[in-house]
């Protein structure tokens, strides 16, 4: 079954990598440790953007290595950006008083992503590059995208959960085939050699 990966790349840190030691991970291994062996993994999509570094300017050092390794060792990936957006926005402080109390704060959101991954899970599907689709995210924003892909281009849909704690969207789980966890043990199994095998590319050292 030709199947394609596609990953929105902040939700899978936020929910499931940041604060472990397991950064450096690899994402073809990853899918492969939970798919069943029927799937032949054509295209690994990442859906990201380039991290400011406003409060840690090593941090987009350390976004462009991982980028930088996984384009080396995985001919199957691909990476396409969204971007940052920074603003000073006045936010109530809690608790909540009467009458509220705000602060001026820099809010940061990182735009594009998951209309990107729509957009190519929808053309994809069009051209006929897969049977089935794999989908690593718990944003509901998702969920009507996966309805019409399925109902429309007739094509499997696998979901793969980043919560390493709580439960996946309700809304993606209605239009999935099937649904996977990430769990640590999994992490800890799909990580990518270091140096990358061929190049001088290394994993951080305080990752």
């Amino acid at each position: 079954m030709r199947t394609s990966i596609y990953i929105d790349g902040f939700n899978l840190y936020y929910r499931a990598i940041k604060g472990t030691p397991y950064k450096w991970l690899d994402l073809k291994q990853l899918a492969v440790n939970l798919l069943q062996p029927h799937h032949v993994i054509t295209e690994i999509k990442y859906f990201t953007a380039i991290v400011s570094g406003v409060f840690d300017p090593s941090q987009p050092i350390r976004q462009k290595t991982y980028i930088r390794a996984l384009k080396s060792h995985l001919p199957e990936f691909f990476v396409y950006y969204g971007h940052f957006l920074s603003h000073e926005v006045f936010c109530p402080l809690a608790p909540l008083s009467r009458p509220p109390q705000f602060t001026k704060v820099v809010k940061t959101e990182e735009k594009g992503s998951d209309v990107n991954l729509a957009v190519h899970l929808f053309n994809d599907a069009w051209l006929e590059k897969y049977d089935c689709a794999i989908v690593i995210s718990n944003d509901s924003d998702l969920a009507e995208p996966l309805r019409l892909i399925r109902k429309q281009n007739d094509k499997k849909i696998g979901l793969i959960s980043p919560l390493l704690h709580g439960h996946p969207s309700r809304e993606l789980q209605k239009h999935a085939h099937f649904v996977k966890r990430i769990r640590e043990g999994v992490l800890r199994i799909s990580q990518l050699p270091s140096p990358i095998p061929g190049t001088t590319i290394h994993k951080p050292a305080d990752w």
